[in-house]
């Protein structure tokens, strides 16, 4: 199966046979590898599910204040898009904190974690597993913490946002 096609991003093809990036312009070509370029937006093709996994590959920038990664429920900006979970590594607390958004209303954030993985400058590679009733966040193959699930409709759960101080050099 080529690897287009196993990649859980994905970009449909409008109706003149272009494909449309995730900035928008129009691509000419049957196979499309999005740019990895920050901020970042990408659809996950059928949404999330129990043992779906998504897998975000960087490198921290040398002087960093924060990155986030996003799973949202679309991107629609008016109304904001409900945010099943958010990522954020803030550097100067160094804290790993996540939430969520439903219907316009942010959670109880959650900050706890047995230490901060991210280095300036460093390599780094993040595996958000879905389950049945929570992500379960993995940072260089070591279990972090788990979040539970606030929005029930995981097939919901199509797009994938970053943000901030860091290079993507792989998602999958």
């Amino acid at each position: 199966m080529p690897l287009a096609q196993r990649s859980p991003f994905y970009l449909q093809k409008i109706e003149d046979g272009h494909l449309n990036n995730s900035l928008g312009s129009p691509v000419q070509a049957d196979v499309y590898f999005p740019r990895l370029i920050v901020p970042f937006c990408g659809h996950i093709k059928g949404g999330m599910r129990p043992g779906k996994k998504i897998l975000v590959m960087g490198i921290v920038d040398l002087n960093p204040e924060s990155f986030g990664i996003s799973l949202t429920c679309g991107e629609s900006e008016d109304p904001p898009a409900d945010v099943a979970i958010e990522l954020k590594a803030v550097f100067t607390d160094r804290q790993f904190v996540r939430n969520s958004c439903v219907a316009g209303e942010w959670g109880e954030e959650q900050s706890s974690i047995p230490y901060f993985p991210f280095i300036p400058d460093q390599p780094f590679r993040v595996e958000i597993l879905c389950e049945h009733p929570r992500f379960r966040i993995f940072v260089d193959g070591h279990q972090l913490f788990d979040f539970y699930h606030r929005i029930e409709t995981l097939s919901a759960i199509d797009t994938i946002k970053i943000n901030g101080d860091l290079q993507l050099t792989k998602l999958g």
